[in-house]
């Protein structure tokens, strides 16, 4: 003899339907991603990727609606996907840049704290240093070109050797000069960290081998381990900044050029960047 089935109460049906997440299992997946997106970082760079496959997708599409209209499968040469996917990545990169406008902050908090707890040697502090003086002249130089950008700010501002002067001198503003120097900045840092991965590398290759003369014999697993984390770290570093130094230059020459030359490439770049950063954080992080 069947049960009887219970009644259909309203608590019940509270339970099916708006507590219905509890048929779902915690995922370790789900809170990684959580907590790297939750960084400024780790959600830039994720923005940055969809930006950059977004500019690579729409060639693809504009060609292809070219291609459909010349077989007489599109009325109109057009893509509005494409179109809507460039609008999206522009404003995807414009959104990241207005992002960076609080980038200042922790480039100070670094320089508090190197001055307190510095590196190994003498010669990281000179390069994190100077890396540190980079970025507070590349902050202002890439917000002042934002803002003049987008026409926040004046194309021209009062000359300070006329201020008291009853006849006032104006200077013009070159936002794609001011971009080039922003650039130009970072490209300095990017360049001195490779010089800091130079010293790391003398570092790690001084910890192994004094791991092994003070044992006399070869590295256990969990030394061994640690070993092969450092130095898979230091090579995704140096992928890292291949990708940015590369990026940067062809960026550069884009702004002195007035148009991308080779944006694919740029963008390629980019997305090798930020693929090799994110699967870095995955497992091991860098100390720079």
């Amino acid at each position: 003899m069947s049960r009887p089935s219970k009644p259909l109460t309203l608590a019940r049906l509270n339970d099916a339907i708006l507590g219905s997440f509890a048929l779902v299992k915690p995922s370790e997946t789900l809170d990684h991603l959580v907590r790297y997106l939750g960084t400024w970082s780790g959600s830039d760079k994720l923005f940055m990727v969809i930006q950059y496959a977004l500019k690579l997708i729409v060639p693809f599409l504009e060609l292809r609606a070219r291609l459909q209209h010349r077989a007489g499968m599109r009325d109109a040469p057009k893509s509005q996907s494409a179109e809507g996917y460039a609008k999206l990545s522009s404003l995807l990169g414009d959104s990241r840049t207005l992002w960076r406008i609080w980038g200042l902050l922790p480039i100070f908090q670094w320089l508090i704290s190197l001055e307190r707890s510095p590196p190994a040697t003498r010669k990281l502090l000179t390069i994190e240093r100077l890396q540190g003086w980079s970025m507070l002249a590349y902050y202002p130089l890439e917000h002042l070109y934002y803002f003049g950008l987008h026409g926040i700010i004046p194309s021209s501002i009062p000359s300070p050797s006329t201020i008291f002067s009853a006849k006032k001198r104006r200077l013009a503003l070159d936002f794609n000069k001011i971009a080039i120097w922003s650039t130009r900045f970072w490209a300095i840092y990017v360049v001195l960290h490779f010089a800091h991965l130079m010293e790391d590398r003398k570092l790690l290759k001084l910890r192994h081998s004094s791991i092994r003369k003070a044992k006399g014999t070869g590295l256990t697993r969990e030394e061994k381990s640690e070993m092969e984390q450092r130095w898979d770290a230091f090579w995704s570093e140096v992928v890292i900044n291949l990708g940015y130094l590369s990026n940067r230059y062809y960026f550069r020459r884009s702004l002195e050029k007035g148009l991308f030359k080779n944006e694919v490439r740029t963008i390629t770049r980019s997305l090798n960047a930020a693929n090799n950063f994110t699967c870095r954080c995955g497992s091991v992080s860098s100390g720079s």
